[in-house]
């Protein structure tokens, strides 16, 4: 019992701290206000606290399948992508690039959903409102890099 809340503690904990920190060191600045962005776009505000709870949701997942198995490779790829993302988009200026990063993290989403959906539907179903925001997020990416 010890064992599994140190786990989900270290995972969550994880994901939120590194998904903060990237958060706050490539938050949109000067750039990202200069940009033209279509009407869906969600005001700035909301993306902190979507992010928030998503990352718990991610950090728990991570943890089932530290513990238990499956598509755990699967976890670490949409990982690394959702990382990497910031720095693409907002610190190197790079829509274009970071559209590919993101359309490969939900590529990564979407295969995991489906290959957990029988095994660890709890996981599965943890992951559709990260696919969601993904799919909104991958919306604004596509558009910014036609709108600009």
């Amino acid at each position: 019992m010890i064992r599994t809340v140190i786990t989900y503690c270290v995972f969550v904990a994880a994901v939120v701290v590194i998904g903060a920190l990237i958060g706050i060191n490539t938050g949109p600045g000067e750039w990202y206000a200069t940009l033209v962005k279509p009407w869906f776009s969600p005001p700035n505000w909301l993306f902190g606290p979507v992010w928030t709870v998503l990352y718990i949701l991610i950090g728990c997942v991570g943890a089932r399948k530290w513990m238990h198995g499956g598509a755990m490779g699967l976890w670490w790829g949409q990982m690394t992508l959702n990382f990497l993302w910031s720095p693409v988009f907002f610190l190197a200026h790079q829509p274009f690039a970071a559209l590919m990063v993101i359309i490969g993290m939900w590529l990564l989403i979407a295969l995991f959903i489906r290959r957990e959906w029988n095994s660890d539907r709890l996981s599965a179903v943890m992951f559709v409102p990260y696919l969601a925001w993904v799919s909104l997020a991958t919306a604004l990416n596509a558009a910014i890099v036609v709108l600009n």
